[in-house]
């Protein structure tokens, strides 16, 4: 099988155990100290082997309180967990700015690394994000765990929120002041149904202006949203000196679930800080865009004048940290979407500096279809490689020292966007709106992510020791 990074299901070998002349009890006593010594401040920490590889990674509101939990004498991690303490010698932190960043770094790092002993977060679950529409004539407010879908092109979003719970209370407090529409309903303007159309409850009690009954003119509801907008970008510090006034109020008149309520409200809105930015990258999985896959792929078919329908496309792209670590990345789609338990990280073994991109596609070509083309693994009717007609060729050459040869092979260049095939002396050039173009753009693009993700962790902590 072949030689692939700890994203795969397959775990790495268990530790010896504590180095020569250091008994268990003298290593949990080392790392006792150690963590005890850690900044009182929220962060992740990594939990890691004799040999360096990660076996666990938790989050922490307060460092040294949680770290050192592990190694006190009494130390319960339950039947699961207890094991760990066998094999580690070693962790490192990373500090965060807060307990909602712990959680979405503990959540990424759990996701890439997946070690041996994390039960947890190793699915595909997401954190919610909050969207506001744009190209309705009444824009909607809800909340969202797929950014990327191509019906919330053009909307604001913000997040991704670390408590959905808090998010959708957050929703409900602040409708009855923005009063926008959190239905499904497509109400277009002008249109003379509207004003026989009878609005729901909201309407009544005063959370939502019906625009879906004519109540408000688009200019007034648009403008409503816009405040919404500008309020979530801002501390929030007017309302919520505010409603600390009302629930004093109500504390003091004896009112005392007014006043519990009103808490809530606080802590919900205040909650809303606790939230990242698409731009830091904390779920790519859920924010890449993709084009519609049924057109993409009968439209590479016919560029590729191929006979029988695409249904599994893989793309493969090296990654290099200034020339030192060098990264190979394979990522699967099947019927034009991602399929994320297919996705490999090879970290390249061939390659001594320096950054030989042709050597690294040769090995990460033959490490993954050695086994597939036995019939023992899933065999892509395309394979893509990152590169122009080099990339192309190296590829090619691995497969010659293969047993079974790929049905089809191509690469795809930066910049011109030219497509490279197997046996054929010249490139394919499609319109930069081409659907198969696209679909072969996005492809690359998630394998390039997949390697660079990967990549900043290797260089934001050397935590992975793997040979």
């Amino acid at each position: 099988m072949p030689e692939e990074e700890p994203n795969t299901d397959r775990q790495p070998p268990m530790s010896a155990g504590p180095g020569p002349g250091e008994t268990r009890a003298d290593r949990l006593e080392r790392l006792l100290a150690k963590a005890r010594g850690l900044p009182r401040s929220p962060g992740v920490y990594l939990m890691k082997d004799g040999a360096g590889v990660v076996v666990y990674v938790g989050k922490a509101s307060r460092l040294p309180d949680r770290v050192s939990s592990y190694f006190v004498p009494s130390a319960d991690l339950g039947i699961k967990k207890q094991g760990m303490l066998d094999v580690v010698d070693d962790f490192e932190i990373l500090e965060c700015e807060g307990e909602w960043e712990a959680l979405l770094t503990e959540n990424r790092l759990i996701k890439d690394i997946r070690p041996r002993f994390n039960e947890r977060l190793v699915d595909d679950k997401s954190f919610p994000y909050l969207v506001i529409t744009q190209r309705e004539d009444f824009p909607r407010v809800f909340v969202s765990r797929n950014p990327s879908d191509p019906a919330l092109k053009g909307a604001k979003i913000f997040g991704p929120f670390t408590n959905a719970g808090a998010l959708r209370d957050a929703v409900q407090v602040l409708q009855r002041v923005f009063k926008y529409r959190t239905c499904k309903l497509d109400i277009v303007d002008g249109d003379p149904a509207n004003k026989r159309f009878r609005p729901c409850l909201l309407y009544s009690i005063g959370q939502c202006t019906a625009p879906c009954a004519d109540k408000i003119s688009k200019p007034d509801y648009r403008a409503d949203c816009d405040r919404f907008v500008r309020f979530l970008g801002t501390k929030r510090s007017v309302m919520l000196r505010e409603l600390n006034q009302e629930m004093e109020e109500a504390s003091r008149t004896l009112r005392f679930e007014d006043a519990a309520k009103t808490r809530d409200q606080i802590r919900a809105i205040e909650k809303l800080a606790e939230r990242a930015d698409r731009r830091d990258g904390w779920q790519p999985e859920t924010e890449i865009s993709y084009i519609e896959p049924e057109k993409g792929l009968a439209s590479l078919q016919r560029a590729l004048g191929l006979d029988e329908p695409i249904r599994c496309l893989e793309a493969i792209d090296i990654a290099h940290l200034q020339g030192g670590e060098t990264v190979g990345s394979k990522v699967c789609f099947v019927d034009g979407r991602p399929l994320k338990n297919e996705y490999r990280r090879y970290r390249i073994k061939s390659v001594d500096g320096g950054n030989d991109d042709y050597a690294s596609i040769r090995e990460v070509v033959s490490r993954r279809y050695r086994e597939a083309g036995a019939g023992h693994e899933l065999y892509p009717d395309v394979i893509l490689i990152d590169g122009g007609l080099g990339q192309l060729h190296a590829a090619l050459e691995a497969f010659e020292g293969l047993d079974c040869l790929p049905p089809m092979v191509v690469s795809l260049a930066k910049k011109e966007e030219l497509i490279y095939v197997q046996e054929r002396k010249e490139p394919i050039r499609l319109g930069r709106e081409n659907p198969g173009l696209r679909l072969c753009q996005a492809i690359r693009d998630e394998a390039h992510r997949f390697a660079q993700h990967y990549h900043h962790i290797l260089r934001r902590k050397a935590t992975l020791g793997e040979d």
